[in-house]
């Protein structure tokens, strides 16, 4: 079985995939333009969030039958267009969620104590100690809107932390240490809100100037999950207006964004989309995209 690996994979992977018999070519640096070109010639590929599976290029790969996507979304594929035309669509969804909970607990460590802003202030050889009067994480809601594999990680160390989590999903009933609750309530309660959530028609803008107002005067903002869920204009309006205190952000609806100005706030804090990378994520990844495509070549094999 041929496989073509169009984004970044452990190395230890790829020789795990080419030890069990498959035929691994490594594309790394692959464009847009050269796919179509390349892929139909290949059974199988491996893609992260850089490369687009989208229909035309499905249409033009009579040859593929898996599509593995290395980390938990399946945004960047047409999947169930895939799924229509016979081919089987994976990814990762365990691998990386330690890695981005851990990020939107910094993060929320961050807005809580300006972190940031103090590091730049001394780094400008200022000491503006009555400036960075902050707030201890104990004894603050926590409203997660998705409480999947990632935000049951993130709400497992915010109880760690001695806060009180609720959370809203419309396909989760209950969750550990968790008050399920409805969106509305999510948003007026909390003093800080943490996305976790995949992208869809149903939660593209979800955040938005009607939600930004009916959140609490201060909350804190944190997006670790997906660009576009939250309304960015209207979330720089939020910021601006004193409504919302701060937002950390690691997704943004264009990647890289084209429009900096939000970045610039001063009660803004992000990072270019770094959530699952972490060396212990990556090797997570590497080694169940390997598992799958092992797996998935056998069960093709003639019985």
């Amino acid at each position: 079985m041929k496989i073509l690996i169009c984004d970044k994979t452990e190395k230890e992977a790829i020789e795990q995939m080419r030890a069990a018999g498959l035929q691994v070519d490594v594309r790394d640096d692959i464009t847009p333009e050269e796919l179509p070109a390349v892929l139909p010639a290949y059974e199988g590929m491996v893609v992260r969030s850089r490369t687009k599976v989208r229909q035309p290029l499905i249409d033009a790969c009579p040859k593929l039958k898996v599509i593995v996507r290395g980390g938990v979304g399946l945004d960047t594929i047409d999947a169930d267009y895939a799924r229509s035309k016979g081919i089987t669509v994976m990814n990762t969804p365990l691998a990386s969620s330690a890695s981005v909970a851990e990020l939107a607990v910094a993060y929320m460590f961050a807005l809580a104590r300006s972190i940031y802003q103090a590091s730049a202030s001394m780094k400008s050889e200022k000491w503006e100690k009555k400036l960075f009067e902050g707030d201890e994480l104990g004894g603050k809601m926590l409203g997660l809107i998705g409480i999947g594999n990632i935000g049951r990680e993130v709400a497992r160390r915010a109880n760690a932390l001695g806060m009180t989590v609720m959370a809203y999903d419309p396909y989760v009933k209950s969750a550990e240490g968790v008050k399920m609750a409805s969106l509305d309530d999510v948003l007026e309660q909390s003093d800080y809100i943490s996305l976790h959530l995949p992208k869809t028609k149903e939660s593209a803008g979800m955040l938005g100037a009607d939600a930004f107002g009916k959140m609490k005067t201060g909350v804190r903002i944190i997006n670790c999950a997906r660009g576009g869920i939250v309304d960015e204009q209207a979330l720089y309006v939020a910021l601006t207006a004193g409504k919302v205190a701060g937002a950390a952000l690691d997704v943004f609806a264009e990647e890289p964004p084209m429009d900096w100005n939000l970045m610039k706030l001063p009660n803004v804090i992000a990072s270019p989309h770094i959530g699952a990378a972490t060396k212990e994520a990556q090797g997570r990844v590497g080694a169940e995209v390997s598992q799958k495509l092992i797996e998935f070549a056998r069960n093709m094999e003639p019985a």
